[in-house]
């Protein structure tokens, strides 16, 4: 579930990055994920670390640093660094995009544009394709806020994380942890 939520937030970020000289503020930005237990029971978490920016050719490119998972209860961020994600070997999520950069030029202070974005999430060693909807809104010359459109559906297995996905669930005495997670993002990018 987290690494959907991975995958999710950097398809957002992607969105952004495809600015020229824009970069991520990750201060007011955020990446967030559910997981799901038990069959019915969603929490939602987040990332409280992210980079990201965009080139001049529209390349956009961001980190989510895995040690910045925040579920709310220490032992439980503990367990997906160490069982999940395994930080020591696989310390970050990255995702690459590339952004029609004149549609994103050419949009006045004050107006919205919806972008379907083809994006590249390497997690865990592991790289897969996926799309993200996106909506674009200019709030300043120098600031662009962008969002998902919906969730951005990510698979544990897609990313060799099912094993983790196991252990926290025989560690937590769950029934069932879904390996199928949903990802949001809002992304403020400036220059």
């Amino acid at each position: 579930m987290f690494i959907r939520t991975l995958s999710a937030a950097a398809l957002m970020v992607t969105s952004l990055g495809a600015f020229a000289g824009w970069q991520v503020n990750s201060d007011a930005s955020n990446v967030s994920f559910v997981s799901v237990k038990k069959g019915d029971v969603g929490e939602v978490h987040r990332f409280k670390a992210l980079q990201g920016s965009l080139n001049d050719t529209g390349e956009f490119a961001l980190t989510i640093p895995l040690a910045s998972v925040d579920t709310g209860i220490e032992i439980r961020d503990e367990r997906m660094k160490t069982m999940l994600f395994e930080v020591e070997q696989f310390p970050s999520l990255t995702l690459s995009a590339k952004i029609d950069k004149a549609a994103v030029d050419a949009l006045p202070v004050g107006q919205i544009l919806q972008l379907e974005l083809p994006a590249e999430i390497s997690l865990h060693g592991k790289t897969d394709k996926v799309n993200v909807d996106a909506t674009v809104a200019r709030l300043a010359d120098n600031r662009l806020l962008v969002t998902s459109r919906g969730m951005v559906m990510v698979n544990a297995g897609n990313f060799g994380l099912t094993g983790g996905v196991e252990k926290l669930r025989e560690v937590a005495g769950l029934s069932a942890i879904s390996k199928a997670v949903p990802v949001s993002f809002v992304l403020v990018l400036e220059k």
